[in-house]
């Protein structure tokens, strides 16, 4: 592994374990051997859960630590949930951009930390896949207006469980904490999550059109 592989990945790493504990969980949920996640950075632990990942990033450190494919296969393999082949491949380029992508081809759009993801990249996840996302920086929001998908489980965080996919209360999630007019234009102009009476960690919408 190279230093600098090695350097990018204890960086994002910090919390030990913590992505592979939400990865983990997801993967017991949802069926998904191919995973679309733009915006990743070096965040390779979606490929301890997930058998096929497709990384997207505009970030040149991104995309030197893919190319360590040594390097990214030893943090793989010391990490993966269970034993088998995993299959990375590294996007360099806007995720709003064509991405030369099929379009349905993935089981699962990651959306973490990285703006619109949705917007852009829907196209890519097949009708009855899912897309996680997290809400900080509106794209739960983007999702829970977008008749392309339904929610269909949160996913909470804290304790000695780690993770947990809650089915459970659903209507009781994306409630606004205030009345505001929730559209892509008013989403955009805030370029952030918006404030709900209940905030868990993340979603998992399923693409159902």
């Amino acid at each position: 592994m190279k230093p600098a592989t090695e350097k990018l990945w204890t960086k994002k790493n910090q919390h030990d374990g913590d992505r592979l504990r939400l990865f983990a969980a997801v993967a017991d949920h949802v069926e998904a051997s191919r995973a679309l996640y733009p915006g990743s950075f070096v965040d390779v632990a979606a490929s301890f859960a997930f058998p096929a990942v497709t990384y997207v990033d505009v970030d040149r450190r991104a995309a030197k630590f893919f190319a360590d494919r040594e390097g990214v296969d030893e943090i793989i393999a010391a990490n993966q949930v269970e034993a088998g082949v995993r299959t990375v491949e590294f996007v360099a380029g806007d995720y709003a951009d064509d991405l030369g992508l099929t379009d349905s081809s993935f089981d699962l759009l990651i959306s973490l930390y990285a703006g619109f993801i949705s917007e852009h990249c829907t196209r890519y996840l097949r009708i009855g896949g899912h897309l996680l996302v997290n809400p900080s920086h509106g794209d739960a929001a983007m999702a829970s207006i977008d008749e392309r998908y339904r929610l269909e489980a949160v996913i909470t965080s804290g304790g000695a469980h780690g993770y947990r996919v809650d089915t459970r209360d659903l209507d009781t999630y994306l409630v606004l904490r205030k009345p505001q007019a929730v559209t892509v234009e008013r989403l955009h102009d805030l370029g952030r999550g918006i404030g709900y009476t209940r905030s868990p960690f993340a979603y998992l919408f399923e693409r159902i059109a």
